[in-house]
């Protein structure tokens, strides 16, 4: 998933937005994209009659952004999917999108350094003949999803022994960025506040990890937990261990990091896993006091699922709890492990059926 968190920001209409298509209602098909520095997912949305499921997915796809020129050739080429998917009258009815996003709204263009291409909004909207486009934060997409998860679509991490109570939910989690929003439920309507957490100082928590971050800082004012807590920043884990170690650098990916750390090759790969999920579960736990998260917490990101196994029996729950006296309040608070997948599109449709139900009044972005 990908992606770091950052604020939704209402951005001005462009000089000549297109007139409103009249009411929005929920029988209207309309757009859901969830768009991160790594990967772009689509969906063909419907809204459902009331029930635990807000959104029908009728056609869904995921895309690898650096292969494309921009979200518009993106969105376009979904587009041109959709007759010979079976909804080419559904296709010609679309006049809404909402689009989930790592970044921040400035103007007119959303603006994140983990995007392989800037996205002006209003170009966007005009180039698909949109009459309203909405943006968002990707994290506050997946936040809002989650009031619709069974607990059998997802995978523990901490376990409690009594189930969470309502109250604020975390959701948070490592992928080309790190990305973190908390649902806030409410009686029949909830909030989602996103959050530029992953941007918090990067706290060390032993020796080692001093010297981590003494190399991480080498030529720089300011090293944040996304440094370390991101596809990217395992490798500069990975790169600054290789130096303490005095051991060569070997692997050149991410993922070829985790490979060999789980395949027990590599030495230096195993002990970079193990300080990921140390920081991890430290900064979890920080996360989860500062905004009361005693409705659980959940982790999400690209990262995590192939790590379940290797989470679970690592140091994250001793980091986790190792808060002094607030460790009695996290020995309540669960810890669940979700996989992206649908999650971002099925959480964008809902927010946007929720907040805005297509209101013509509302100037598009």
């Amino acid at each position: 998933m990908g992606e770091f968190a950052s604020q939704r920001h209402a951005a001005p209409p462009s000089p000549q937005p297109p007139a409103p298509h009249g009411a929005f209602d929920r029988g209207e098909p309309f757009l859901a994209a969830d768009v991160g520095g790594t990967h772009a997912r689509i969906g063909l949305v419907l809204g459902t009659p009331a029930g635990r499921q807000p959104v029908s997915v009728l056609h869904y796809q995921r895309y690898c952004c650096a292969d494309w020129a921009g979200l518009g050739a993106v969105l376009r080429d979904f587009m041109a999917q959709l007759p010979a998917a079976g909804h080419a009258a559904l296709a010609a009815r679309v006049r809404r999108c909402v689009v989930a996003c790592a970044g921040v709204v400035l103007d007119d263009a959303i603006v994140n350094e983990n995007l392989p291409w800037p996205v002006a909004i209003g170009a966007l909207r005009e180039q698909l003949g949109l009459s309203q486009l909405e943006v968002i934060n990707d994290f506050e997409a997946v936040a809002w999803a989650t009031q619709f998860l069974d607990v059998d679509e997802t995978l523990p991490v901490i376990e409690t022994t009594q189930p969470a109570p309502r109250g604020p939910v975390l959701v948070m989690g490592p992928g080309t960025g790190l990305g973190s929003a908390v649902l806030l439920p409410r009686a029949g309507h909830a909030q989602v506040l996103p959050t530029e957490a992953g941007q918090i100082a990067l706290a060390p928590g032993n020796e080692r990890e001093i010297a981590i971050l003494r190399v991480l800082a080498r030529g720089r004012a300011y090293v944040s937990y996304e440094d370390a807590l991101s596809g990217p920043g395992l490798l500069k884990l990975y790169h600054a261990l290789c130096e303490l170690r005095g051991s060569a650098v070997a692997l050149m990916t991410p993922a070829e990091v985790t490979g060999a750390a789980l395949a027990g090759h590599d030495a230096t790969a195993l002990e970079t896993l193990e300080v990921f999920c140390g920081l991890l579960g430290s900064f979890t736990g920080d996360l989860a006091m500062l905004y009361g998260a005693s409705g659980g917490v959940f982790l999400a990101g690209g990262i995590l699922p192939q790590l379940h196994g290797f989470l679970r029996a690592s140091r994250f729950a001793e980091r986790y709890f190792n808060k002094g006296v607030m460790r009695a309040f996290l020995q309540k608070v669960p810890v669940r492990l979700i996989e992206h997948g649908q999650l971002g599109v099925i959480g964008a449709a809902s927010w946007f059926l929720d907040e805005r139900q297509g209101d013509p009044a509302m100037p598009p972005l």
